[in-house]
């Protein structure tokens, strides 16, 4: 039997009462505890590094949610939800975060700040911690500086610190917009890589290629394809080069191509490009065709401004006329084109060495001009002109062209006319001027004035050769039939004598500045290129003067 102790019995009171105490505080805490939702916590956030690289930090939210039956592997966080990554924020109005996995869902409102100058908005972000790749879908925008970028796909890989869409894009900045199935950012360079239905538009052109670089800060687009440019002056066609569109600066490899809205093109193995001032430099191969005006110039150097519509070529300048059947060939050390002021009429200049071929006239001088205004063509400085077995020399040539063809030859200060008759045998006139008159490839008429000295063989009725006229008055007419002459009238007073040809000493049957420069005739298209030493001597002498005896004299002594 236990006995009782009363001795405490104050004491036990007092304990009683303190338990009981408790257990109305405890009743009271449990009371308030189970008034809660056993699911809703209010989100503790820890006090790690908030800094580690490879590791995702809720930074805050309003609500957290627990369940482990409805979402066992992620936590649901609701309101203001604001992660960490780095020194990358990421905020949203909802989000399911796999702690344990280090990623997370983000959804309505998304958007991810670094710096302040990055900012990338979405409906939906699917964050990896581990891979660091952030996927951003619908109404996707990024912003960085100067560039906007839209999309409804985003990936964006922030190891690499690149971002690419695969759903098409626009993306713009302060000069163009662009546009394309695939593109690809990267914030520290500021490169755009697209690829796929591009288009550059910029309010002077617009750009269309399948793969483009662009750089948002230069505003240089690099040429890695296939591209067309387009705008109201001309269409450039390239497939490797560059072009700031800030400055509207290009250069262009591969032989692009810039196509004029006047039919004007320009090709070559490098150009460079100003569209601001329309000059195009071309260095190799450098070819410019104006099929309005039927002519193509060539050379290995050369520049065109379309605006001024000038020309420059040279290291084997050619020009090419092709408005009749036989296109005329012409080459020059340098070959220039311009328009002429005030009435803005073209002109031509070709210097020095100048050659020329076409099938029915071949011609030589030191300098050669055309002039649109009256449409007149000016060979300078000992100039020769050969037509089938005909040759034609002065100081001065001057050619009126009718529509392309050339019809009247006028030598204003002294003219030769040599036509090659058989062995040594030429058909010789002369005079201070000289007027031929042309008929398609042949001369129809030549008039001679001013001291007409002549040696000629004419043709028998048996189509032979047998006596040599020589021949000296003031004026002289013939006419031809083809390559026949056909009449030929001298006035007012005629002298001289008819020698048979067996009778005849080599001095009469030349006359003073007499020579055939058959040596120094181009021979095809491709001869032009190359200039004898003959033609150089023959370029350098003095001009020729005026004939005032009518044959050469004899050997000295005579």
């Amino acid at each position: 039997m236990i006995k009782t102790d009363n001795s405490n019995k104050p004491f036990n009171k007092r304990h009683k009462a303190l338990n009981g105490a408790l257990c109305l505080l405890a009743l009271s805490l449990l009371g308030s505890w189970i008034a809660q939702p056993l699911w809703a916590v209010k989100p503790v956030i820890p006090g790690a590094n908030r800094y580690q690289k490879d590791k995702v930090f809720l930074e805050y939210a309003d609500s957290l949610i627990m369940d482990e039956k409805i979402s066992p592997d992620y936590q649901i966080l609701l309101g203001n939800v604001k992660f960490r990554k780095g020194d990358m924020f990421m905020y949203c109005d909802s989000a399911h975060f796999y702690d344990k996995e280090n990623r997370f869902n983000a959804y309505s409102n998304v958007r991810m700040e670094q710096g302040d100058t990055l900012f990338v908005f979405a409906d939906q972000l699917f964050y990896n911690g581990n891979t660091e790749l952030a996927k951003l879908r619908y109404n996707v925008k990024m912003e960085h500086k100067s560039m906007t970028l839209f999309t409804d796909s985003f990936d964006y890989d922030l190891v690499a610190n690149i971002g690419f869409y695969f759903e098409g894009g626009r993306i713009f900045d302060e000069e163009n917009e662009l546009t394309s199935a695939y593109g690809q950012y990267a914030p520290d360079t500021k490169d755009v890589d697209l690829m796929f239905d591009v288009v550059l538009n910029n309010e002077q052109y617009d750009l269309y290629t399948d793969t483009l670089r662009y750089n948002t800060e230069t505003k240089i687009a690099d040429i890695v394809g296939y591209t067309e440019i387009l705008s109201d002056s001309n269409t450039i066609y390239s497939d490797n080069g560059w072009y700031n569109t800030a400055s509207n600066l290009a250069t262009l490899y591969n032989r692009s191509l810039i196509v004029g809205k006047d039919g004007q093109t320009l090709t070559g193995d490098t150009i460079y490009y100003d569209r601001g001032t329309g000059y195009g430099e071309v260095f190799g191969n450098m070819v410019l065709t104006d099929t309005a005006k039927s002519i193509i110039l060539k050379g290995g150097y050369g520049f065109h401004n379309e605006k001024t519509d000038s020309s420059f070529a040279t290291k084997r300048a050619l020009a090419m006329e092709f408005s009749q059947k036989d296109t005329l060939y012409l080459h020059g050390d340098t070959i220039r084109t311009f328009l002429m002021m005030p009435d803005s009429t073209r002109a031509m200049n070709a210097y020095y060495n100048v050659r020329f071929f076409r099938s029915d006239v071949q011609g030589i001088c030191d300098s050669l001009s055309f002039m649109e205004r009256d449409s007149m063509m000016y060979m300078h400085r000992h100039p020769v002109l050969w037509n089938l077995e005909r040759q034609v020399t002065g100081n001065v040539i001057k050619i009126h062209f009718n529509d392309s063809t050339a019809d009247v030859a006028y030598l204003p200060e002294y003219g030769m006319l040599v036509e090659h008759v058989a062995d040594e045998f030429y058909n010789q006139l002369s005079g201070k001027e000289m007027t031929a008159y042309l008929d398609g490839k042949s001369i129809r008429q030549l008039d001679v004035s001013g001291n007409v000295m002549s040696i000629m063989l004419p043709m028998e009725k048996d189509s032979t050769y047998n006596k040599l006229v020589n021949a000296e008055g003031s004026f002289l007419t013939v006419k031809f039939n083809g390559q026949q002459m056909e009449k030929l009238n001298m006035w007012p007073d005629v002298t001289g004598k008819v020698t048979p040809l067996f009778l005849t000493k080599r001095s009469q049957i030349y006359l003073k500045d007499f020579k055939w420069h058959d040596d120094i005739r181009p021979k095809d298209k491709d001869d032009i290129y190359e200039v004898p030493d003959a033609m150089r001597e023959l370029l350098s002498a003095p001009e020729t003067a005026a004939p005032k005896t009518r044959i050469r004299k004899e050997e000295e002594g005579e």
